[in-house]
């Protein structure tokens, strides 16, 4: 259903219930997602993203409810990946004389999906297009999170539509925050944070104090998917300060996967000595955990506790990814270690270690491992090994 946002500025989107996964299968998406398109009737018309390819009809006729899709004068590429810009095709059948504003980097990125040579007109920040009583005002944002990405503001409704920032996968029969279920948006706000943007936290500061220096008022913000933020709707713009400066809650994330629960045996041990010392964990066994809500929940932790056995002279495949996923979301401000069984070679904390090292998270103690199944004299060293981990935390700045 078209939902009215502003005066002459309208929700033409979709809503997806049923997807649940992202990206291909990187990214898991419980509770659905939206993929927002705005439409902005002034003098001229103005379509501020488009949705995912297989959606296209739906979004035609959401436009067609409000205008004839014909008058569309302007189309807005904030991002060339297609679950904003695929329906692009489709849409410029209807109006191939439309000017398609793109950022610099935009420009190739869009023909390169799409192979059109449509009236691209390139924007750098600062840049605006008036529409007749408002103007659409550009900002460049690259790398948050595509080299191509950029904002888009409509003055005199004080609307900011800056694409992938300040979304999350969030599907919803409402459109605004002060309707929905805010302990869900948040959950899935810092989950999309921790997932995608956080490699680009030092640019998210930089962005968001170059945004508030040009002092724009902002009534809403409108992203790419999920809720759009029309209450107080700074609040989320001050999360993701406070997400991209790398503060934690002091917790500690136990991240393992076992063969025939010895490993299992030390996490649970470990997880004990921790509990004695007052912090508070949570533990994921990699076989039957989702990969990103886990990632959600390093981010928000200070400690990284590594666990696996021994396998094929390396690691259990269910830890490979995550080790992987910590190096290239370069996490700020973490420590860790690692722990685990073995029977014949026991490189497994030597590999954890070093796959720490390279995502940057500090060791904080020399790794603990057991030969077969830990007896109870080994799983009191585990204890002992979580009480240390803790007060070592503790006391690290």
């Amino acid at each position: 259903m078209v939902v009215e946002i502003k005066d002459g500025v309208y929700w033409v989107g979709v809503v997806d219930w049923n997807i649940k996964h992202f990206h291909g299968h990187e990214y898991t998406t419980h509770r659905g997602t939206t993929y927002n398109s705005y439409l902005i009737i002034d003098e001229k018309t103005a379509l501020v993203d488009t949705v995912w390819g297989p959606y296209s009809q739906e979004l035609i006729d959401n436009i067609e409810e409000v205008t004839d899709i014909k008058k569309i004068d302007y189309v807005v590429a904030n991002h060339a990946e297609v679950d904003h810009s695929g329906s692009l095709p489709e849409v410029m059948k209807y109006i191939p004389d439309a000017t398609v504003v793109v950022s610099e980097k935009g420009k190739d990125s869009v023909f390169k999906h799409f192979h059109r040579r449509w009236n691209f007109k390139t924007v750098k920040t600062g840049d605006s297009i008036s529409l007749g009583d408002n103007s659409l005002v550009f900002v460049s944002a690259p790398m948050l999170h595509w080299p191509d990405s950029m904002f888009t503001y409509l003055t005199g409704k004080n609307v900011l539509m800056p694409n992938d920032a300040f979304g999350q996968h969030y599907a919803s029969s409402v459109r605004f925050n002060d309707e929905a279920d805010m302990t869900e948006v948040y959950q899935e706000a810092i989950k999309y944070y921790a997932n995608i943007l956080t490699p680009f936290s030092d640019l998210v500061i930089k962005k968001i104090d170059e945004f508030k220096a040009l002092n724009i008022p902002v009534d809403i913000i409108a992203p790419s998917h999920g809720i759009i933020w029309r209450k107080d709707p700074l609040q989320i713009v001050e999360k993701y300060y406070e997400w991209a400066s790398g503060k934690n809650d002091g917790s500690v994330a136990i991240i393992y996967d076992t063969m025939w629960n010895a490993t299992d045996k030390m996490a649970k041990a470990i997880a004990e000595g921790l509990e004695k010392e007052g912090v508070t964990f949570k533990m994921f066994n990699m076989a039957v955990s989702d990969r990103n809500d886990v990632l959600a929940e390093v981010f928000k932790a200070k400690g990284i506790l590594i666990g696996s056995p021994t396998l094929n002279n390396g690691l259990l495949p269910t830890i490979k990814p995550i080790l992987e996923d910590l190096k290239g979301l370069k996490f700020k401000n973490k420590v860790g270690a690692a722990f685990g069984s073995y029977g014949w070679s026991g490189e497994n904390i030597k590999l954890i270690e070093e796959n720490l090292e390279r995502a940057k998270v500090r060791k904080l103690q020399e790794g603990i491992k057991f030969k077969w199944q830990p007896t109870k004299e080994e799983l009191e060293e585990c204890v002992e090994f979580g009480r240390n981990f803790a007060k070592s935390l503790k006391s690290c700045e």
